[in-house]
C-alpha cells in the first residue's frame, strides 16, 4: 500500500528550504554474520581515542570491511572481539569500540541521528520528514519505510565529510542491517524531492 499523502505539518514548525527539494539518504551498521567471503586482516586502534593505530584487530570478510568503509561501522559476531564494533573513519582509520559513533564521538541513535552539511543544518538541529517524495527512478517509496522515517524526529549530530554533503541533503541513521543483501532491501533507500520541517 503506497503512502499517498504528505504528513500534515504540526503547528509551530516550518519547512526547511523549499518543500519537495530535499535528497535524503540512509546509513546503517553492518553485521558481520550476514557477510561471507575471504577473510582480510585489519590493523588500527584497539580502543577509542586513538588515530591510525597499528594493532591487529582481527580478520573479517572482505565484503564486510568494504561496506564498513562506506557506512562507518560494523558489529562483530565472531572471534575474540565478538559483540564489539569495528568502526572506520577517513580521519582515524580502523578502530574497535563498544558502540557506533557520530563525528563528535557520541553513540549513534537508530531513527534519531542524522548527518548534514554544517553549512545547511548545524549540529543539534532537529527536523521531521513530512513527505518522502520518490526514489531516483520516480517510484513511490515503500509504505512501511516511508511511514517509519516520517514518524521519527531526527537530530543532526553527525556531519558530512567535506565534499559529501551539499545543500538540501540529509543522511539518516537507521540502525543495524536486518539480513543478508540489506543494501538491496527497501530500507536502503534514497528519497528524492522530500520535504523537511523544523521547529
Amino acid at each position: 500500500m503506497a503512502v499517498k499523502e504528505p504528513l500534515r505539518p504540526l503547528s509551530g514548525i516550518k519547512p526547511i528550504g523549499k518543500p519537495g527539494h530535499w535528497r535524503v539518504t540512509v546509513y546503517y551498521t553492518l553485521v558481520e554474520s550476514f557477510h561471507h567471503g575471504p577473510a582480510k586482516a585489519v590493523k588500527g586502534c584497539a580502543e577509542f581515542h586513538c588515530s591510525h593505530g597499528k594493532a591487529a584487530l582481527g580478520s573479517y570478510p572482505k565484503d564486510f570491511l568494504d561496506s564498513v568503509q562506506i557506512e562507518g561501522s560494523g558489529r562483530i559476531t565472531s572471534g575474540p572481539q565478538r559483540g564489539r564494533y569495528l568502526n572506520w573513519s577517513h580521519i582515524v582509520g580502523w578502530w574497535l569500540d563498544d558502540t557506533t559513533r557520530d563525528s563528535a564521538g557520541k553513540p549513534l541513535r537508530p531513527f534519531g541521528t542524522a548527518a548534514a552539511d554544517r553549512d545547511v543544518l548545524a549540529r543539534g538541529h532537529r527536523f521531521v520528514i513530512t513527505d518522502c517524495g520518490k526514489d531516483d527512478d520516480g517510484h513511490t517509496i515503500d509504505a512501511k519505510v516511508c511511514t517509519r522515517l516520517r514518524s521519527a524526529e531526527w537530530t543532526v549530530t553527525d556531519l558530512f565529510r567535506p565534499g559529501y554533503g551539499g545543500e538540501h541533503h540529509a543522511d539518516l541513521y537507521i540502525g543495524e542491517e536486518t539480513g543478508p543483501n540489506f543494501a538491496k532491501s527497501p530500507w536502503y533507500t534514497e528519497l528524492s524531492g522530500a520535504t523537511l520541517y523544523t521547529r
